[in-house]
């Protein structure tokens, strides 16, 4: 075989990282490269879309599943692929970035997968896109090992039997990757990220007796879910292994995808593995999209948005019945607690939430479900065994009895609950905490026992730029205004300094986090994605 020719790509600003040669081979950057220059210019339609479709929204303050694709939720013929057998149980799943330590205590967790994230829990530094892909390597060629510098305590991987399966998210559509550049124009993320992935490790995967399997985020149509069946494809075809060989799982974590659950399914038919709930995203992305609906879309505190709440109750049946009656995992939400050392009785009351809320999905007919935390493994693996018991799956639960309308989806004011000043204030300590994180380089930072990634974030940043623009009172009788949002800050980022010292108040990012939350909370023009002004930050 010859030498493959020079990659198109340049790596732009960017220090060198040990071994980086390993993942940017030349091989691999051409690779990249021939998917950015097929597949980015309709990638860049469908953002243009997304953005004709919310003015849309904007206007009419209403969604409704699509007329044009009405055959194919008629049609009762069609299928998903059948599950490959390393994807066939399901029923826990861990979640969490790639660094080197989190990829050995992911694959030893006990979970049947580990979700490799290389999104919304991962900042998208070039030592954290490179290294993470390092880590994956080096994991499934059994060269991976770890000695905490600060205990002295050393990891290693279990034997092969034991570990989980891995399913590998990569960035959303919107994000770019401003180190790889094709004739100037930095490549999008989620090519890079796909494309080092999957050019590395698909035969390596096949292998193992797995594959190249995948989380999709943030989409937002079928026609996204077009694009990247045309992507896997394509890849398939270029490596040399036969079509089918990739599963995807999506996440429907948008308002518009929920009214497309069966259109993404049947455009992902070879390739889909299944569907799953994610909460903050979606309760963010009603937000985002219905911000000029008055006051029967404003969400009160996002802890009061339990997964109870009718509207969310509609999404995630839909969501069970819609998966079963094609054939497809239903994955369901994150429980992000994460146990505390000093504290027995938050553990305690946690865990008990915790096993509520895995046993209220696993008996709603999921098969399975998302933790963030080694020690809640066992707590969800008990909820879904006592369901399934020695079954893989419950596909066959198709819950016809599940009768979900349009509107059910949008009813946000089917919820008895308000925004109170309590939730503000909550919303600005946690977003301020989790972006001074992000800022240095930390995607999955732990805030108040709770493991929090990107989507916490979003939906903090989007309730106060909510409860402001719909001008909620609170109860205790004041209004939400930038005012009141900036003295909360300053109040916050006080306490902050006095709890932490001026040292290490110093060494962070807290005044840059407080400002880009206040900026995103409060201006006029509500941006997309707080990860976009958030990456142009983002030092690495």
């Amino acid at each position: 075989m010859s030498a493959p020719a020079p990659s198109p790509l340049a790596v732009v600003d960017a220090e060198p990282l040990p071994r980086q040669e390993e993942v940017l081979t030349e091989a691999a950057l051409a690779f990249v490269a021939e998917l950015h220059r097929r597949f980015t210019p309709r990638r860049d339609e469908l953002l243009a879309r997304r953005a004709e479709r919310r003015a849309e929204i904007a206007r009419t303050s209403t969604l409704d599943f699509l007329p044009e694709t009405a055959a194919i939720r008629a049609d009762d013929s069609w299928k998903v692929a059948p599950a490959p057998a390393a994807l066939n149980d399901r029923r826990v799943e861990i979640t969490g970035p790639t660094d080197r330590k989190m990829t050995i205590n992911a694959l030893n967790s006990g979970a049947r997968v580990w979700l490799a994230d290389f999104e919304d829990a991962s900042a998208p530094t070039w030592e954290n896109v490179v290294l993470g892909q390092l880590n994956l390597i080096d994991a499934y060629t059994r060269n991976i090992d770890f000695t905490d510098p600060r205990s002295g305590k050393s990891y290693a991987l279990k034997p092969a039997e034991e570990l989980a399966t891995v399913v590998m998210r990569p960035r959303g559509w919107h994000l770019e990757e401003r180190h790889l550049a094709f004739e100037g124009r930095p490549v999008p993320g989620a090519l890079v990220d796909f494309g080092l992935y999957f050019f590395h490790n698909a035969q390596r995967l096949i292998d193992l007796d797995k594959g190249p399997y995948f989380y999709l985020p943030k989409t937002e149509s079928h026609l996204e879910a077009r694009l990247w069946n045309e992507i896997f494809v394509f890849a398939q075809d270029y490596v040399g292994i036969p079509r089918g060989t990739v599963r995807a799982t999506v996440l429907i974590e948008t308002i518009t995808a929920a009214y497309e659950m069966e259109e993404i399914l049947y455009e992902l038919r070879d390739h889909a593995a299944g569907l799953n709930a994610g909460r903050w995203d979606y309760l963010f992305s009603i937000v985002k999209n219905f911000r000029d609906g008055g006051a029967k879309f404003v969400l009160p505190d996002r802890n009061a948005v339990t997964m109870t709440a009718p509207f969310m109750r509609a999404y995630t049946e839909l969501l069970v019945r819609t998966c079963h009656k094609r054939g497809a995992h239903a994955i369901g939400g994150m429980a992000a607690f994460i146990p505390s050392r000093k504290d027995a009785e938050v553990n305690k009351v946690a865990f008990e939430k915790v096993k509520a809320d895995k046993d209220r999905e696993a008996g709603d007919g999921f098969d399975g479900s998302w933790v963030a935390h080694p020690d809640l493994v066992p707590i969800a693996m008990a909820s879904f065994d006592s369901v399934l018991g020695e079954k893989p799956n419950q596909k066959d639960r198709l819950r016809e009895d599940v009768s979900v309308a349009a509107g059910d989806l949008i009813a946000i004011d089917s919820l008895d609950a308000k925004p109170t000043y309590d939730g503000l204030r909550n919303a600005v300590q946690v977003g301020i905490r989790y972006i001074e994180a992000w800022l240095r380089g930390l995607g999955a930072v732990a805030i108040f026992n709770l493991m929090e990634d990107a989507a916490t974030a979003e939906i903090s940043r989007s309730q106060i730029w909510q409860w402001i623009n719909a001008g909620v009172v609170f109860e205790n009788g004041e209004a939400a205004t930038p005012e009141l949002a900036r003295k909360v800050a300053a109040e916050e980022l006080a306490a902050i300094r006095a709890e932490i010292g001026e040292e290490a108040f110093a060494a962070g990012k807290w005044q840059q986090a407080h400002d880009l939350l206040l900026h995103v909370s409060l201006d006029a023009d509500y941006a997309d994605f707080l990860t976009l002004p958030a990456y142009e930050q983002l030092v690495g």
